[in-house]
């Protein structure tokens, strides 16, 4: 078993298919993830579970593993889909949830927009325009480099978890740049497929983080970093030429003009 914990959990899963479904059990989503470099010894040690848990856990992956050994496995029931899982956050860390508040709510209404898409009126290329700007500006501006330049830096960036997060960035950046060639060309296809890939890969992100990364690191920082963390964030958003109450308000008006179309 000991050879498993230094592989990249994808490979295991690719070998032994049932462990993705243990892993489910656990609210562990590794199988969705594409980027799947992560060390099974690193997946156990930066979720949130009970001593327990983490047993429980080894105990089934082992069994799946090794199907022919007399492995006792504990009995344990999944967790209900409502369940909410609640954090405390230090106030750095809450501060990059609360900003995660405003791009879930702009990623919820990616599936109205792109069922609303017009790449012909001013309106409909002003709205997509818009969109990408709240991307760029609000998302990686104002919210990915205060994880990226600041917060990341407290940490070892070759830990497979901040790989992770540093290629969802790469790749949501990517995704915007193929948004502006598609307008430009008055793809709507492309477009519309870019924008529901971003909202897919935002949503499993910031599930990521609100609750693994950030929970992970609050409990490595000191509180003297924490301290350091709040200074520097509160620093930064006060350099940066940004105004997130546009990007709140272009939310707002966003969601009430779907809602008077649904109404």
């Amino acid at each position: 078993m000991d050879e498993y914990l230094n592989k990249g959990i994808k490979e295991i899963i690719a070998e032994f298919p049932e462990i993705e479904e243990v892993l489910n059990d656990y609210d562990i989503g590794c199988g969705p993830c594409e980027v799947g470099i992560c060390q099974l010894k690193d997946i156990v040690a930066i979720h949130r579970l009970s001593e327990d848990q983490e047993q429980q856990l080894m105990a089934r992956i082992a069994k799946a593993i090794h199907p022919d050994q007399d492995i006792q496995v504990p009995q344990v029931e999944k967790k209900a889909e409502a369940e909410v899982k609640e954090f405390t956050y230090s106030s750095p860390m809450k501060k990059l949830v609360d900003e995660h508040v405003l791009i879930k709510r702009w990623i919820a209404l990616i599936p109205k927009v792109v069922e609303n898409l017009d790449v012909e009126s001013e309106k409909g290329r002003r709205l997509i325009l818009d969109g990408i700007d709240m991307i760029r500006s609000y998302a990686d501006k104002y919210h990915h480099a205060k994880e990226e330049e600041i917060l990341f830096k407290y940490f070892d960036e070759n830990t497979d978890i901040l790989k992770v997060m540093h290629a969802d960035h790469t790749r949501g950046r990517s995704l915007v740049k193929e948004m502006f060639v598609a307008l430009d060309q008055k793809d709507p296809k492309t477009i519309a497929e870019n924008l529901m890939a971003y909202r897919d890969l935002l949503t499993e992100h910031i599930r990521k983080e609100d609750e693994i990364l950030f929970p992970w690191m609050d409990n490595q920082l000191s509180n003297h970093q924490v301290g350091e963390l709040f200074s520097k964030f509160d620093a930064v958003d006060r350099q940066i030429d940004l105004s997130p109450d546009k990007y709140a308000d272009f939310i707002d008006r966003l969601e009430k003009e779907f809602e008077k179309q649904e109404g």
